[in-house]
């Protein structure tokens, strides 16, 4: 089976290492997981897409046109923010890039269910979660931290 790893954050500014991040997951087997809707999100499934890979969008609402083009499935949840921690709990590691409180929360979800978290730079400040200067040293931790959880 192959490994889900959840794509976290927001900001267009974060958007470039996002689907770099996506792209190189893709091309190494991962199906990427999002929040399924813009920037941040839309981006790293633009990026696994690019590479033939496959994507879940998981959404707040309930209507599944909301996904952003580049979703292959698509979960509508009805929770509002509460879907952050289901976005946690789908990826078997989580890469976080940019974001806000949205993206704190989904952060904490993982670390509660033991999902292993890298930030990428420039990033927020979490204390004690793993950082990466760039999208293909947090790929590489992504990729280490599943070889030591199997």
């Amino acid at each position: 089976m192959a490994a889900q790893v959840s794509v976290i954050g927001s900001g267009v500014e974060h958007e470039q290492r996002a689907e770099e991040i996506g792209r190189l997951l893709a091309e190494r087997g991962c199906t990427v997981v999002c929040g399924g809707r813009g920037e941040v999100m839309a981006a790293a499934a633009r990026g696994a897409k690019s590479a033939g890979g496959t994507t879940i969008g998981i959404l707040p609402g309930t209507d599944r046109r909301d996904a952003n083009e580049w979703i292959d499935h698509v979960v509508v949840t009805g929770l509002g923010h509460v879907r952050n921690a289901v976005v946690a709990a789908s990826g078997d590691a989580v890469v976080a890039v940019g974001g806000r409180y949205g993206t704190l929360t989904e952060i904490g979800f993982a670390l509660i269910l033991g999902r292993p978290v890298v930030i990428v730079e420039p990033g927020l400040d979490v204390e004690g979660v793993p950082r990466a200067e760039t999208p293909t040293d947090a790929v590489e931790f992504v990729f280490a931290a599943l070889d030591r959880n199997l």
